[in-house]
């Protein structure tokens, strides 16, 4: 059994690589409307992300991961 201890990283550490992530992803205005969007519609990311999966099949899901996986050299 691992008894690890998990540490989160800082916010400020967290909000800036989850920045970086959007705008390296969408580009900066995007990743400002994409903030904003979340923002203004008091998003749930929890219930998003319950509703997402919960349409998806595991041989589905297994398949993306490892394509994802496979594409940034992990």
């Amino acid at each position: 059994m691992n008894n690890e201890t998990i540490i989160p990283p800082a916010t400020i550490d967290l909000l800036s690589r989850g920045m970086n992530c959007l705008v390296k992803t969408l580009g900066v205005i995007e990743a400002e409307y994409f903030i904003s969007a979340v923002r203004r519609e008091r998003f749930d990311y929890t219930k998003w992300q319950r509703d997402y999966f919960d349409n998806v099949d595991l041989e589905s899901f297994v398949s993306n991961a490892a394509d994802y996986a496979k594409s940034i050299g992990k």
